[in-house]
């Protein structure tokens, strides 16, 4: 049996016009479904082909997000080392070389996830990332397999046992980011935007300008607060209009100012509370901030 094609909504709105114009039952060549004998078949061979061509789709995501992968982990340890040397070479200092690590590579990080793929399981290989970090940090913490370079880089003292804390809290918060949030959703990119940029760029600032303290905390200063609140809304805006421009986010830009804002602000003073012997900075900002923006966002 030969297989017809049927009408398509336009060729079937012109037939009947046609009939009515001419008053005849005479029936125009393309009013009349056409046979097509070479069409036997056809749809259960393209059943057949599906699954083939699922299976394709996928194996290109996989090999996709695999090379993604690698790549956004060869960058990450590259601005490790490059810093490093710069240390090395007396060019900055150690204390800003692991403030500048702190804020590019969690930023370079969230910049990165539109060169993976589509796929659902994304976000998972885009966690691999700081989950292979989170796994040096605890050999080099535990001193299994220690490392002056990775001590030097991410640490204020040099020592091994300090990577099991701040370091180790900042990679799972990029994990968390990417596995919870990802490209879709707000939330992940201002909190790392808080944690990385107006936190770290908070540091720099609060060392040199940070002659006023804040009244309830001696260890923080004004000059510090006010950095990490600029910054971090600056950064967090940016971040947005990234995605946005991509097409993963659809904001109201008329609301979305004052939301970063408020976020923002939520963000800084909790910095600025002296719980840091109590609680990570690494830990208190990002989650401060995901609560923050799941309130004003939603999502």
């Amino acid at each position: 049996m030969a297989a017809k094609i049927p009408l398509s909504p336009i060729s079937h709105q012109l037939c009947r016009s046609s009939s009515r114009f001419w008053n005849t039952a005479t029936t125009l060549p393309f009013c009349s479904p056409v046979s097509y004998p070479y069409l036997i078949g056809s749809s259960s061979r393209l059943r057949a082909r599906h699954p083939l061509v699922s299976f394709a789709v996928t194996k290109v995501s996989l090999l996709h997000d695999l090379g993604a992968t690698g790549a956004v982990l060869g960058g990450a340890y590259a601005l490790v080392l490059s810093f490093e040397s710069l240390t090395k070479r007396n060019v900055i200092s150690q204390r800003l070389s692991r403030k500048l690590v702190h804020i590019l590579s969690g930023l370079l990080f969230v910049l990165s996830w539109p060169i993976f793929s589509a796929s659902k399981e994304a976000r998972y290989f885009a966690a691999l990332v700081p989950l292979v970090n989170c796994v040096r940090l605890v050999v080099n913490g535990l001193s299994i397999s220690p490392s002056s370079t990775l001590n030097k880089s991410v640490t204020r003292e040099g020592r091994p046992e300090e990577l099991l804390r701040g370091p180790l809290f900042y990679v799972l918060a990029l994990l968390v980011s990417a596995v919870f949030f990802w490209r879709d959703s707000p939330i992940g990119m201002i909190s790392l935007a808080m944690m990385c940029g107006g936190d770290g760029i908070a540091d720099i600032m609060g060392r040199k300008f940070g002659s006023q303290k804040i009244p309830y905390n001696p260890r923080k200063s004004l000059a510090g607060s006010i950095s990490m609140f600029i910054f971090g809304f600056i950064i967090s805006i940016g971040l947005l209009y990234y995605y946005s421009s991509l097409g993963y986010l659809h904001l109201n830009w008329e609301t979305t100012f004052t939301k970063v804002a408020i976020v923002s602000m939520v963000a800084t003073l909790v910095e600025s509370l002296p719980i840091t012997d109590q609680i990570d900075d690494n830990v208190s900002v990002p989650l401060a901030t995901i609560m923050a923006a799941y309130v004003s966002f939603g999502y």
